[in-house]
């Protein structure tokens, strides 16, 4: 059994370009978030949190725990039987490596207006970069994956095993001293609504997919 799922055959050049855009896109917003210091979303508070504690004994940075709990997370695939794409390892690759940039690039701020606008740009570009990343076809992130993994197991509905898993996340990050604020809320009822709008405009389908369309839409015009 191979490795990683297959690549889909047609629009390589637009997924692979896609994929990228949305993994650095991701990455920077992430970087904004936590520059907004108004509260992160739930995986990003136990990101903090965590890295918050291995700071006590080893100097991690925030985009290094990131991609360690990525790798972790991936590790948790595997009795689950779930094959990554070239997508997901990109995925472990490269955010936590922008988010390190983002914030090294970003000084702190104080300006509270400032900060707000940091937080409205960093949720709504984070829907997009989602949006981006998962359109392109060519895995899901590892967190997402490990969700998708356990439904697939009979645990529990996606709404079930996803708010399970983001509850507990959330509840750690936070008991580790990850920030909570009106910024973890504000993502939590946004991001939904905004991936919803956003990725059928840059799902990318297969060639086989759009010629029914195509036929489809021809036979309705008949």
């Amino acid at each position: 059994m191979r490795f990683l799922t297959p690549i889909p055959p047609d629009r390589r050049v637009r997924r692979f370009t896609q994929l990228l855009a949305g993994l650095l896109l991701y990455g920077f917003t992430m970087g904004l978030m936590v520059r907004a210091v108004l509260g992160l979303d739930p995986w990003d508070v136990f990101h903090q949190g965590l890295t918050a504690l291995v700071n006590r004994w080893v100097p991690l940075s925030y985009g290094a725990v990131i991609t360690i709990v990525s790798v972790l997370v991936l590790l948790l695939w595997i009795p689950l039987r779930q094959r990554p794409g070239v997508g997901t390892i990109a995925n472990a690759a490269i955010i936590g490596f922008t988010v390190d940039l983002t914030l090294w690039l970003i000084p702190p701020v104080d300006n509270l207006p400032v900060r707000i606008g940091l937080l409205v740009v960093s949720v709504v570009g984070n829907a997009l970069a989602g949006a981006l990343y998962i359109g392109a076809g060519l895995g899901p992130g590892p967190r997402d994956g490990l969700m998708t993994g356990l439904v697939a197991r009979g645990v529990g509905s996606v709404r079930l095993v996803r708010t399970a898993i983001e509850l507990s996340v959330l509840a750690v990050g936070w008991l580790l001293g990850g920030v909570v604020g009106v910024g973890t809320i504000v993502y939590a009822l946004a991001i939904g609504p905004l991936l919803h709008v956003l990725l059928p405009r840059v799902q990318i389908g297969t060639a086989a997919a759009a010629r029914e369309d195509d036929l489809e839409y021809q036979e309705e015009a008949r």
